[in-house]
């Protein structure tokens, strides 16, 4: 993710002696994202990922690394946060809350195949029956609230025809949460941000999802939503690819069967997951933060996913 703290070699030198890694020998800044400060620390028991939190605080970190640990623990495969000699797994670097994390193996799959899609829909299944059990709670931190705060910031910013499209999705959003079939679909903790870029594979072998750090309790359907949005798209035009559709959606009902709910939101869900990343890509590029490394998202990619999800009805969950 883009770089907002730099971090030298030399200034973790001293700060990880605190953790059982041995001594830092290599120290790399990750440029792509733009929400933390990530580097890949090499250090003399291996690799991992350093990440500088830039706007979540020490009180809310705890839901995101203590569930990456939970479902480490049901099997679900993700990077393991190390503690330090006290226990925590949250410090001070820079003067913000810093963790390590375990560097999972392979690398992104950016071209997808229904045989990837497959995988990642086993696993989120997985990764939702898994936080049944999770015993923390934090709601989706860009849900339904973020969606009416951020809205009228970034207004002033677009044209007409996309003021418009913005505020008729955020209304129809709105009456979907207050009706009855939105109160029985499953919730529990969703990764919520599930793209090509945070699963790594070896060849067709998923080995993990990481970047949980937009991770919350919302739909379970969102979560395969926001998924499906990314792995299953044509990414020129946002069409969706019925082959990886079917595999993804097929491979987690397997899993963990969908229901009938489920089946009447999955229209809407799919045209939300496509809001939240139109509306948080507007904002960032509008009102962009400081960054050493920086490449905003362009807002209209998903502008184009949302339009698309509106006008052509998407193939069913079963």
């Amino acid at each position: 993710m883009a770089v907002f703290t730099p971090v030298s070699l030399e200034d973790v030198t001293q700060w990880i002696t605190q953790f059982p890694l041995g001594k830092a020998l290599g120290l790399q800044g990750i440029s792509s994202g733009i929400e933390n400060s990530n580097f890949f620390l090499t250090t003399e028991r291996g690799e991992y990922v350093l990440t500088i939190f830039e706007n979540l605080s020490f009180e809310q970190l705890p839901f995101y690394l203590k569930l990456m640990r939970h479902l480490a623990g049901h099997g679900v495969l993700v990077p393991d946060p190390v503690a330090n000699d006290k226990g925590e797994l949250v410090t001070t670097l820079q003067g913000k809350p810093a963790s390590i994390v375990s560097k999972l193996e392979g690398r992104s799959q950016m071209a997808p195949q229904p045989v990837h899609c497959a995988a990642v829909g086993a696993m989120l299944a997985r990764m939702h029956i898994a936080g049944l059990d999770y015993p923390l709670h934090q709601p989706n931190l860009r849900g339904l609230d973020w969606w009416h705060e951020t809205t009228p910031q970034v207004l002033p910013y677009i044209p007409e025809d996309k003021a418009q499209l913005l505020k008729s999705e955020v209304h129809y959003q709105e009456t979907f949460a207050a009706c009855e079939h939105y109160k029985q679909l499953q919730t529990g903790p969703v990764h919520a941000d599930l793209f090509r870029n945070n699963v790594m594979f070896v060849g067709e072998k998923l080995t993990g999802f990481f970047d949980f750090y937009f991770a919350g309790c919302d739909t379970w359907l969102f979560d395969v939503a926001v998924t499906v949005n990314d792995w299953c798209i044509d990414l020129e035009t946002g069409v969706l690819d019925a082959a990886r559709v079917r595999a993804m959606l097929d491979a987690y009902h397997a899993v963990r069967p969908f229901t009938d709910a489920e089946a009447h939101a999955w229209q809407t869900m799919l045209r939300a997951g496509a809001l939240r990343f139109w509306l948080s890509r507007l904002y960032d590029y509008y009102m962009p933060r400081e960054a050493e490394m920086l490449t905003p998202h362009d807002p209209t990619h998903f502008e184009r996913i949302l339009r698309e999800r509106i006008a052509t009805p998407a193939p069913g969950l079963f």
